[in-house]
């Protein structure tokens, strides 16, 4: 499985908003500068945000995108199912195991679920827990980490544009 470049360009941005929460919106032509990404195709990620909740749109010559939501409300989970369009399953059973010679089983064979699909879940299962276990503001946490003063460099070049 492999996610589209759209759910990484996402969670820099909504971690580029939880550093700019209080304040103006931020347009997305600025927020793709910040990443040095192509602004019409981050607005449709941005979009695609809004249309989950995670973030919120003001139009105008102000407008511009900020968090919906607490960072510490809003998960990885959340932002990856905006992205790639919600809670569709990586891996779908189509019961290979009744074709072919599965086809002369005996009755009632295939009443389990398949055992592949089972542990095919139950991985991304596990995967969904994790990144549910995330939230923007432990992102914030690590990236100030690994990186400290991200997060004001960030603001003093926006209000240096201003």
């Amino acid at each position: 499985m492999r996610l589209s470049e759209g759910v990484e360009w996402a969670l820099h941005s909504c971690v580029t908003l939880a550093w700019l929460d209080a304040e103006a919106p931020v347009p997305a032509a600025t927020i793709a500068e910040i990443h040095d990404l192509p602004t019409a195709y981050l607005t449709k990620q941005m979009q695609a945000l809004v249309r989950a909740g995670i973030v919120t749109s003001s139009s105008g010559r102000r407008g511009g995108f900020r968090l919906a939501r607490p960072a510490t409300e809003i998960t990885v989970l959340e932002i990856v199912d905006a992205i790639e369009g919600g809670q569709a399953g990586f891996f779908e059973c189509s019961e290979l195991r009744q074709r072919g010679l599965g086809q002369d089983a005996p009755p009632g064979c295939y009443d389990a679920p398949c055992t592949i699909a089972a542990v095919m879940h139950a991985a991304e299962q596990r995967w969904r827990d994790e990144l549910a276990r995330h939230t923007l503001a432990s992102i914030d946490r690590g990236i100030r980490r690994a990186v400290p003063g991200s997060d004001d460099a960030t603001r003093v070049w926006l209000r240096s544009r201003s």
